[in-house]
């Protein structure tokens, strides 16, 4: 589809959120609202993101509003930091484009004891140890195998059953989201296919914006938040940016293919036909729900197998265990999901379907979902930039109860094509613009630099500040780049 600018509606509403009106299209049941500034607006508008906004209003059961985060780009049917809640008493439906193809892709971050000054000398070694030692790259196999019988039995116990194969320490559950472990799960929904396509693949990194990143803690903007999540400036930190890799791929094709006839059954009316979807209380439905929540519980366990792998690799790089090195696990966000949560709405409460897609959960202190230690500041919320810019750590805001469903946005948000980065590349070096700016990456796949390089992102600043102005996140942390390798 082209994707040419949007031309629709749009109305400020306030300094960070802009309104698509229902009038605007036929069917739509709420309004879209999308988190921006005056610059991030300019940029969202120069494709076709906003329409998929208003296209995801016409879904039924949808509740309020649909939402877009400041990081939203072209995506399939919902755009790339779309949110939308559906609630099954109003005929909600789910839809796999909401969720997307990388299910539960996601990120975790790891704090360590090792300071700046005690990494620099050991940088490159350590990117190539991690390079070794974690598998990357498109369709690569991992060290760790699991048997269709042990597959199922791990998307059924999520991250839990691999920390105690020995992949992980016990800690690591209690501030993964979740806990690691979506109890709907089906894994006796999940084609042959898509085990087939998983059996080697947990505990690797993939390709794409996927990454493994070396970063050091560079500014503390919260420092009750950041010592309880035992972040200090200066020290080093691990970033973990990956998904579910081919079986979460191929449970979404399947659910796609089954579900292309389904709105006509239920007499469902669509602008787009990648927004496919069923009632979330049909058979269809719940088939998708319970496939989609077992390739979630894989996602997190293969992102715990590769918390492990780095523990090993600094372990070897810095000759000392990774307990002694204090890597423990801050906390492990979802981006890809779509999981069953209570809301207030219009005085109410509300089990609701929320759909994330490119978005990451953010829960305000005092949320019975979090661990003890971060009920006090709100659940860290983990926003990775690009190789040559800065990441962020956020805690959720009450606000993010009240206006998006407990959501924030998950990235920077691309601002190119990969063909387009690729293109801009062309006579350049990113390896050694990277290095002139002290980042050490190194890539599996021959693009894989260019696909990736800073200017095919926002300024993450930009998206992360519109969210702390309005009071759905607060901003905790600044994480720069050291070191990164990718698929």
């Amino acid at each position: 589809m082209e994707k040419k600018n949007y031309t629709g509606p749009i109305e400020r509403l306030d300094a960070t959120r802009w309104r698509i009106p229902k009038s605007y299209k036929q069917g739509m049941n709420v309004d879209g609202l999308i988190y921006a500034d005056d610059k991030l607006i300019q940029a969202i508008t120069q494709d076709r993101s906003p329409e998929q906004v208003a296209n995801v209003a016409t879904l039924p059961g949808i509740v309020k509003y649909s939402l877009a985060m400041p990081d939203i780009h072209w995506g399939y049917g919902f755009c790339i930091g779309g949110v939308a809640a559906t609630d099954p008493s109003k005929g909600g439906v789910i839809s796999p484009g909401g969720v997307g193809y990388d299910i539960n892709c996601g990120v975790r971050l790891l704090r360590t004891n090792i300071t700046l000054n005690d990494a620099k000398p050991r940088m490159r070694r350590l990117v190539d140890t991690l390079f070794n030692t974690v598998p990357c790259g498109v369709g690569r196999g991992g060290k760790v195998k699991f048997d269709k019988k042990e597959l199922r039995r791990l998307m059924t116990e999520g991250s839990p059953y691999v920390v105690n194969k020995g992949h992980g320490w016990d800690s690591d559950v209690d501030v993964t989201e979740a806990k690691g472990k979506i109890h709907t799960a089906r894994p006796d929904l999940v084609s042959e296919r898509a085990l087939e396509r998983g059996a080697s693949q947990c505990g690797t990194l993939g390709s794409g914006n996927h990454f493994m990143e070396v970063q050091v803690v560079e500014k503390i903007d919260d420092a009750r938040a950041a010592q309880a999540m035992g972040l200090e400036e200066g020290y080093v930190t691990v970033m973990i940016h990956s998904g579910s890799r081919g079986l979460g791929y191929q449970v979404c094709d399947d659910a796609l293919k089954a579900l292309k006839d389904t709105p006509r059954k239920y007499g469902i009316d669509l602008p787009d036909r990648q927004l496919v979807c069923a009632p979330i209380e049909s058979k269809e439905g719940k088939h998708y729900l319970g496939a989609m929540a077992a390739a979630a519980n894989f996602a997190w366990c293969n992102r715990q197998i590769m918390t492990q792998l780095a523990r090993q690799a600094f372990a070897d790089v810095f000759e000392q265990p990774a307990e002694r090195l204090g890597m423990t696990l801050v906390y492990d966000v979802a981006h890809n999901i779509a999981k069953m949560e209570d809301y207030d709405v219009d005085g109410k409460s509300a089990s609701l379907c929320i759909h994330r897609k490119g978005a990451t959960r953010a829960f305000p202190p005092g949320h019975a979902e979090l661990p003890d230690r971060y009920k006090g500041i709100g659940q860290p919320v983990l926003v990775p930039g690009d190789m040559g810019r800065s990441s962020y750590v956020l805690v959720g805001q009450p606000g993010a109860m009240e206006h998006t469903f407990g959501s924030c946005c998950h990235g920077a948000g691309r601002r190119m094509s990969r063909g387009a980065a690729i293109r801009a590349s062309k006579g350049r070096s990113i390896h050694q613009e990277l290095l002139d700016r002290g980042v050490i990456a190194k890539a599996r796949g021959r693009t894989g630099l260019e696909e990736e390089q800073p200017d095919a992102y926002k300024d993450v600043l930009q998206v992360v500040d519109v969210l702390h102005n309005a009071g759905i996140s607060r901003r905790v942390a600044k994480l720069r780049p050291l070191g990164v390798i990718k698929g």
